[in-house]
């Protein structure tokens, strides 16, 4: 085993996961409820970005069900984004060598 090499090798991993991760961050996610009456954006840093609620799901006398229908919207582009970032880090990871099922711990 060449240390060296296995050092230089992390070195370029690393700047691609950070490229991957700041690539990430910038992506938006969609995620929706309610058969598409809501739609909610967030980005990979699971910020918030849009919300868009379909007008005739606002009804004074049932705030509880919008608000729940927002909730499953946000976990819904959650997911999305936490899928995408695990596809692209197994990705990077292809090329490691790492056996399979191993898991990084980040």
């Amino acid at each position: 085993m060449n240390i060296q090499k296995m050092m230089q090798q992390a070195q370029k991993m690393q700047k691609q996961m950070e490229e991957m991760q700041a690539k990430l961050a910038e992506t938006e996610f969609e995620g929706t409820s309610g058969g598409g009456m809501i739609k909610v954006t967030i980005n990979g840093k699971s910020e918030l970005k849009k919300l868009s609620i379909d007008k005739s799901l606002v009804d004074p006398e049932d705030v509880e069900m919008l608000e729940d229908l927002i909730v499953a919207g946000f976990n819904n582009a959650k997911k999305e984004a936490d899928e995408a970032s695990s596809d692209a880090m197994s990705g990077a990871m292809g090329g490691m060598g790492l056996p399979p099922g191993f898991k990084m711990p980040f």
